[in-house]
């Protein structure tokens, strides 16, 4: 099944470098640009916009293996790690490099064994066909950026 409704998140300024993210749930994340943008007190512990992609790169993409794999075991461990080189060049500041690393570990045992089989063909077809977040990045869908009339 697909779902192809539209999908929105509102950004609002706390203050300066400091952003709240809102989804139409009611859910808020917040990020900045750096130092002291952490969700408490200025403990620079908060993410950057840049961490939240490579954040929904990872999150995306374990949700898909997660939801095949433990149908099966659940896991004793499941570690999703993100990476990728943050350049200037011609083409602006951008990402590459991206790489994502599964550490996932089953119980021993016919149920642990039948979600070690599967995992690396739920890691496959969660990046070349489920993952929303990678797939749209490795695309290269267009983002339009436009000034609303206040």
């Amino acid at each position: 099944m697909t779902d192809d409704s539209p999908r929105s998140v509102s950004i609002e300024r706390t203050r300066t470098g400091h952003f709240t993210a809102t989804n139409v749930r009611g859910g808020t994340i917040g990020f900045g640009t750096g130092l002291g943008t952490g969700s408490g007190p200025e403990d620079g512990t908060g993410f950057t916009p840049v961490e939240l992609l490579l954040a929904a790169i990872g999150g995306c993409t374990a949700a898909d293996v997660d939801v095949a794999t433990a149908r099966h075991a659940e896991p004793t461990e499941f570690t999703v790690t993100v990476t990728g080189d943050k350049i200037s060049d011609e083409l602006g500041n951008r990402m590459t490099d991206l790489t994502v690393t599964f550490t996932v570990r089953f119980p021993d045992g016919a149920p642990g064994d039948r979600a070690r089989a599967i995992l690396p063909r739920a890691v496959t077809a969660s990046h070349e066909r489920l993952c929303t977040v990678s797939r749209t990045v490795e695309i290269g869908t267009p983002v339009t950026a436009t000034v609303a009339d206040v």
